[in-house]
């Protein structure tokens, strides 16, 4: 008996808060969401797409250079302490001929990189007649 009287004065005073009765109105003052409440803030202001895609490609295209020069700089110390041993040249030789690849790989992605963010984010023309 005592929990069904608890329960009853607790849905109540639950209908009784106008928040809670009038919600659907209250949330169609609201608008704007997100976007309005991080303006003041600033970080409703970032970066576009393309420039957000841009440097993320950018980032990876130099963490990849980073490993580039890293394995260059292996290879040139193995080719240096080969000590004569045609193996371990010829796989010096090798990881350097590989890592050569890897630069034009990446010069090439990075050129096709740069042209096609160029051409999404340029202006748009109509190249029709007039």
């Amino acid at each position: 008996m005592n929990h069904r009287r608890v329960s009853v004065v607790s849905l109540a005073l639950a209908a009784s808060i106008p928040r809670i009765v009038f919600a659907q109105e209250f949330l169609k003052n609201v608008q704007g969401g997100a976007k309005t409440a991080a303006e003041p803030s600033g970080l409703a202001t970032g970066p576009e797409l393309p420039v957000l895609i841009g440097n993320l490609i950018g980032a990876a295209l130099g963490l990849v250079g980073v490993v580039l020069l890293v394995m260059l700089i292996y290879a040139g110390f193995l080719w240096m302490t080969a000590g004569g041993n045609t193996e371990t040249v010829k796989k010096a030789q090798q990881q350097i001929k590989n890592a050569i690849i890897g630069l034009i790989i990446i010069a090439a992605s990075y050129a096709i990189t740069s042209f096609v963010l160029q051409s999404f984010s340029g202006p748009v023309t109509g190249g029709g007649a007039e």
